[in-house]
């Protein structure tokens, strides 16, 4: 280094060159050499040196580290995982090995299968475009769609049964059932009475047998005498000197409402298989044998109607036989016991049975001193009341002020009663009772929990229903109208016929949508069922039928008035039915392409109930303003109550302005209606209508 070239540089700057170089800028290495040390060359300061010409940069400098082209080893390790990972037109994604098994949740994205496979959910989207098939990374894909990506990408994609997914729900929450049973002590469990459920074909006498038993007049309120929804009732029998409490559930006869009576057969455990003596073994009757047997319950036999002319109870007893119900005179071990509904007779007789056939059968216990879980039997919408649940109690014992979650459903307790509307603080095992305070109507079928607080019921509600909202989402479809399906099928736009079902109660909507389903089209037009409930047609149908291209069928329930104008405005299909037979006939005339309507019910006129006039000779007078169209004398009329048909097979009897008889009142007047029907209020309005030939274009 020449002494002249010594001079210092800028004060805590090393020299541009080594070691005594000319000083650089503050805080840099030398232009020559690695920086040296001291204040003449030394190292730079805070923002480090940088390495001379043809040196290694220092550890310090700006570009400090490994030499400028090395790769680090996460650079070299992602490379080499993705040369060695499979691709599917151009996309990395893992595979398994062909039987590796991954579990989702109904309605599941193809985020959600992204997490189980630790893939990238775009990756997923384009493998699933290259199989033929589009969707988005959120959309709700069915378990088809999860199969085939699945067998593409060598996963066994299972997905989780609704039970499953519930149970891990629960479990969640702190909340094990199984293991809470299974921890009970002997000691603990106490007798309870049976569930005892009333099965077979329609018209055979199950209701009338109730009936008798509860000295009740059921069957008078029922329309066409047909039981329509379940019920669930505890009487109290006194057999010597003993009495002893029985939970019966009065399942409908109606062919349609085999989902109701498999489900009545799930809850129950003893089955009364009524058989007229006079009809002998039907096909209902079969059905609902098959339904007992599948659920593992003792079968009791009632021989019903041997009152009647052409009664042949032995014939009854061979013809079961066929089916493994063996009498006990035979040699078998089911009990057989001729009654008559009608005369009560022999009914102790029956009843003596059950109870002997429970306590040979059954080990019928359960803990009361926990909290309470069951089922929902029923459930509705009542006027003033809301949501009101008929649930059966399993274990434990339900108290008024218990915050519970029956389905998608949750609230807490705000009044109990029994089946004759007397007030309950408490429901013990086997004790249907009806519960007041739910937030929306659960489903027939639906389990009920008691939850620890209301906060955690609202929650385990939300995911149930987010749960079941995203199954449905996978399931949608385009939609069209009855009468227009087959010109639609025609011109190949729609291959699905969407559904939407509203009724006055949830069993009813069941029974309703299961036997539909049954409806077997072949493969040129599917059915699906998108949205059900209980109620009243509502504007959120309508705008759900608007966006889906669905039918709205509506059985023993009725739109409001601005409902009606939406529908008809937006062009969506609505059809109302008191008769399930004919809303299946349509809906397979539809499908078939055979739609043929006859005749097609034409509104007259429309009155609201102001007052209620009560006579001797006439009975309930409905003083009432008419508000659209014309009331005539003998038309057919029904009573609609908040949107619900309470009755819709009346006729105006008589119909009187001021003093006189009339045979129509216009629209703006008022007149006196006699429906020959003593439930009616104010409030109510009579929806007159008549049948008129439509020739089908």
């Amino acid at each position: 280094m020449m002494p002249g070239r010594s001079s210092v540089g800028r004060p805590g700057a090393p020299a541009r060159g080594g070691q005594g170089g000319r000083g650089g800028r503050p805080g840099s290495g030398g232009r020559g050499g690695s920086g040296g040390g001291g204040p003449r060359g030394g190292f730079g300061g805070p923002r480090g040196g940088r390495g001379g010409r043809g040196s290694t940069q220092g550890a310090f400098g700006r570009g400090g580290g490994a030499p400028r082209g090395r790769k680090s080893r996460r650079a070299k390790r992602q490379e080499f995982e993705q040369q060695s990972a499979p691709t599917i037109g151009g996309v990395v994604v893992p595979r398994g090995d062909g039987s590796t098994p991954v579990r989702v949740r109904q309605g599941a994205t193809l985020t959600d299968l992204a997490e189980k496979i630790n893939a990238n959910p775009a990756a997923l989207v384009t493998v699933l475009f290259h199989l033929g098939e589009m969707a988005t990374a959120t959309q709700s894909l069915d378990e088809d769609t999860f199969a085939l990506l699945g067998a593409e990408l060598g996963y066994d994609v299972q997905i989780v049964s609704p039970e499953d997914e519930d149970r891990e729900l629960l479990e969640s929450f702190d909340i094990d059932l199984e293991a809470e049973e299974a921890g009970e002590d002997d000691a603990e469990l106490l007798p309870r009475p049976p569930v005892v459920t009333v099965m077979g074909h329609v018209d055979h006498g199950k209701t009338k047998l109730l009936d008798a038993i509860r000295s009740t007049d059921v069957v008078a309120g029922e329309a066409g005498g047909i039981t329509q929804s379940i019920g669930a009732y505890q009487v109290r029998v006194h057999l010597g000197d003993e009495t002893r409490p029985i939970t019966f559930i009065d399942t409908p006869g109606h062919e349609a409402f085999t989902a109701m009576r498999a489900r009545g057969a799930e809850v129950t455990d003893i089955a009364i298989l009524v058989v007229a003596a006079d009809d002998g073994v039907m096909p209902q009757t079969v059905e609902a044998l098959n339904h007992a047997q599948a659920a593992g319950v003792p079968i009791v036999v009632a021989v019903n109607k041997i009152d009647k002319e052409g009664a042949n109870p032995e014939k009854i007893r061979g013809q079961l036989t066929e089916y493994g119900l063996v009498p006990e005179e035979y040699g078998g071990d089911t009990m057989f016991v001729d009654i008559s509904a009608k005369q009560r007779t022999n009914i102790d007789g029956l009843l003596e049975a059950v109870l002997l056939t429970a306590d040979a059968a059954l080990d019928l216990r359960a803990n009361p001193n926990t909290d309470a879980r069951g089922v929902t039997v029923e459930a509705k919408l009542d006027r003033g009341r809301g949501a009101v649940a008929t649930v059966l109690v399993q274990r434990g014992t339900l108290h008024v002020g218990d915050p519970i979650v029956a389905g998608s459903a949750y609230g807490r307790v705000r009044a109990m009663f029994d089946e004759y509307g007397n007030p309950l603080e408490e429901a013990g095992p086997a004790r249907p009772a009806q519960v007041l305070g739910l937030t929306n109507v659960p489903s027939a079928g639906d389990s009920f929990i008691v939850a620890p607080d209301d906060r955690t019921a609202r929650q385990i509600a939300d995911r149930r229903e987010a749960a079941g909202r995203a199954a449905e989402l996978a399931k949608r479809r385009k939609r069209v109208s009855l009468e227009n399906l087959t010109d639609v099928l025609k011109e190949g736009k729609v291959d699905t016929l969407n559904l939407i079902l509203k009724g006055d109660s949830s069993g009813a909507v069941e029974a309703l949508e299961d036997s539909l389903l049954k409806i077997d089209v072949g493969d040129e037009v599917a059915l699906r069922v998108i949205h059900r409930g209980v109620g009243a047609v509502t504007q959120n149908d309508v705008n759900l039928a608007t966006v889906d291209s669905a039918v709205i069928i509506g059985f023993n329930v009725r739109p409001a008035v601005r409902v009606a104008e939406l529908a008809d405005r937006e062009g969506v299909d609505m059809k109302f039915y008191t008769v399930i037979y004919n809303a299946i006939e349509d809906v397979e005339a539809a499908l078939k392409g055979m739609l043929k309507p006859v005749y097609e019910e034409v509104e007259l006129g429309t009155a609201e109930i102001r007052q209620v006039f009560h006579s001797s000779k006439f009975g309930s007078i409905a003083g009432s303003i008419v508000r659209s169209g014309v009331i005539k004398r003998g038309a057919k009329a029904r009573l609609v109550r908040d949107g619900v048909v309470v009755n819709g097979d009346l006729t105006v009897e008589t119909l009187r302005r001021e003093k006189d008889d009339v045979t129509e009142v216009r629209e703006g007047y008022e007149c006196g209606i006699n429906l020959s029907f003593r439930d009616i209020a104010e409030g109510d309005v009579i929806e007159t209508w008549e049948m008129r030939e439509k020739p089908r274009d």
